[in-house]
């Protein structure tokens, strides 16, 4: 179980119920006859770590003398009862973005005693290090599946200092929040940005007017076709280094003949990620559920094909046949017809591409440094280890709003 034994100056530990009211919420497919009311309400999926997606919002009937008793609060700290792992401890606040919304029995909604205990700084304890911890220590697992119920998260032990430093490191915490909500937004503004570059870079020659110079061959006239190899699983077991790939199996640092070369080109045969299109930068073994483009012509360049092929993956999801998980055959593959501008011009055009790219790839580096950093300051400031300076706790003193 995860325990501070020596709390700082000021600070107590109690349990949650103490300070807190745990909610728990409606289930689905209460058949009744009695009068109802079709009220908006939270389900697992909306409530992330941190924050809530409130993208899709469902319906549920509530008996009408019901629906206050599971009717969210403003300030409700929301709590997912489950699911793998890294779910245990999720949540965040509820703000009354929806009217009248209630929440899902897998759904727990704490009501803290907002005198003593403020919201914020509660989602981020128990969603810390230390609240993941107490939360995977006392619940109920299975495989890679765990779950609590009503009576360990009562007895959650909330770490509790003084009102006013709450409200300092809750403000701290939020900064940082900011700093990669602003990341993200910016990685998606970028992202689309890329997809009109894409579009705008790599267009049907059909309709433009380069007729005269973009020219169609089909994969097999510029470049090798290979299929991997299907996988050893005696071997599998054996080596312990595998990661999945496309639906095939990357094995870290083997140099053997099931490798791909260095910068290969791969395009996923089965399975639910079939047409999709990766670039290896790294000597990958190319799998059962994988194509290899190797050995391109001297008037191909390798970047342009990988980012035409993913422009025209949508294309590539159509040449699916069989049932279940379905695949593409090799003469499907070999078949495929693309549009070649000169050399000189797929490279400007990959070099832009590349460009745009690499713009994202740097904002997700940053918005993975923020978040890590955040991790480790939320362990050291919800556990007292870190204090904020008196004076700045001190601006916090004269409200508990």
């Amino acid at each position: 179980m995860s325990r501070i034994k020596n709390l700082p100056t000021g600070w107590q530990r109690k349990r949650l119920e103490k300070v807190a009211i745990i909610q728990t919420g409606i289930a689905k497919n209460q058949n009744s006859n009695e009068e109802c009311i079709e009220l908006p309400y939270l389900r697992v999926a909306n409530v992330q770590d941190g924050f809530l997606d409130l993208s899709e919002i469902k319906t549920i009937k509530v008996h009408k003398d019901k629906a206050t008793r599971y009717r969210l609060e403003n300030g409700d700290v929301l709590l997912t009862e489950g699911g793998d792992f890294d779910k245990l401890g999720r949540g965040a606040v509820w703000e009354g973005q929806i009217q009248n919304c209630v929440h899902q029995n897998h759904v727990f909604a704490v009501r803290p005693n907002k005198s003593e205990l403020l919201p914020s700084f509660l989602s981020a304890q128990t969603g810390s290090s230390y609240g993941k911890r107490f939360f995977l220590s006392c619940s109920k697992q299975s495989t890679n599946l765990a779950s609590i119920n009503t009576s360990q998260l009562r007895a959650f032990p909330v770490l509790l200092p003084p009102f006013p430093e709450q409200k300092a490191i809750a403000d701290l915490l939020s900064t940082w929040d900011k700093a990669i909500e602003k990341t993200e937004w910016l990685i998606q503004m970028k992202d689309k940005r890329f997809r009109r570059l894409l579009q705008e870079l790599i267009s049907n020659p059909k309709n433009t007017e380069k007729n005269d110079v973009w020219n169609e061959f089909k994969l097999g006239q510029i470049c090798k076709v290979t299929k991997g190899k299907q996988l050893n699983v005696a071997h599998m077991k054996n080596d312990g280094a595998y990661y999945a790939l496309n639906g095939g199996i990357a094995p870290s640092g083997r140099t053997d003949g099931w490798n791909t070369e260095a910068e290969t080109i791969t395009i996923s045969e089965g399975g639910n990620s079939c047409g999709y299109v990766n670039y290896n930068t790294e000597r990958f073994w190319s799998g059962g559920h994988c194509y290899s483009l190797l050995s391109l012509k001297k008037n191909v360049d390798k970047h342009y094909l990988y980012f035409y092929l993913k422009m025209n993956e949508p294309k590539l999801m159509k040449l699916r046949v069989g049932s279940g998980l379905p695949n593409i055959q090799k003469n499907d593959v070999v078949k495929f017809v693309i549009a070649l501008p000169s050399l000189a011009e797929q490279q400007q055009i990959a070099q832009s591409l590349f460009s745009a790219r690499r713009e994202i790839d740097l904002l997700k580096q940053l918005t993975e440094k923020y978040k890590t950093q955040k991790r480790g300051l939320m362990h050291k400031m919800l556990t007292g280890t870190w204090r904020v300076k008196p004076d700045v706790v001190k601006t916090f003193e004269e409200t508990k709003s």
